[in-house]
């Protein structure tokens, strides 16, 4: 996807915030993920097993509009890539919440999306700890999502940190969160434009 940077990292790490103060840094669009519009989320943190195809199959489905809406535009930002949602369901078959069947019909949508050349220009993957991701969780106060287990975050941070130290398909840009406040630090938060904008430069953006 020509023009589209994906800003990725686990839940917590702050995707949605920095995603909104980078776009409007460079004044283009912003496509937040439709976590709120998902019906099974909740319950699914609730009943894993239950419900865990049904919304990762939520947000693929999702995840192909926001793509053709994007397209429209000469550049954007993406809360999350195809490959966060990958993760998800990679995760949850490791944990038994997903069936080899179910993970199975799932990768086939998945495969299917990947093949339509949807790759963005740049990953800014957020790197930060388990622990400090838990926090803003807790600050933040989804009720879904304040009682989950830690070992389901740490599983995802794992699995996030595994494929990423892999990926190879398209630029990533790793930044390190956990000692940065860019949401309330200027200092902090011009580092982080000054980063990016420099990787799009050797972009030639």
């Amino acid at each position: 996807m020509k023009n589209v940077i994906c800003i990725e990292g686990v839940v917590g790490a702050g995707k949605t915030t920095l995603g909104e103060l980078l776009a409007k840094e460079l004044s283009i669009e912003f496509f937040q993920e439709p976590y709120i519009d998902n019906p099974f989320l909740d319950k699914f943190y609730s009943n894993k097993e239950r419900y865990s195809l049904l919304s990762q199959m939520y947000f693929l489905n999702k995840r192909i509009e926001i793509i053709e809406e994007a397209s429209k535009f000469n550049g954007c930002i993406m809360d999350r890539s195809i490959y966060g949602d990958y993760l998800f369901a990679k995760m949850h078959l490791r944990n038994g919440f997903m069936t080899a069947d179910e993970f199975s019909l799932y990768q086939s949508f998945w495969e299917k999306l990947i093949s339509a050349r949807t790759n963005p220009l740049l990953i800014i993957y957020l790197e930060t700890t388990v622990d400090n991701a838990i926090k803003k969780i807790k600050e933040r106060g989804r009720d879904f999502e304040l009682g989950v287990e830690k070992e389901y975050w740490t599983s995802l941070n794992e699995e996030y940190s595994n494929f990423f130290n892999e990926y190879n398909e398209t630029v990533v840009l790793k930044i390190n969160i956990d000692n940065m406040d860019i949401r309330d630090n200027e200092e902090d938060r011009k580092l982080f434009f000054d980063i990016v904008k420099s990787k799009l430069k050797e972009l030639s953006l």
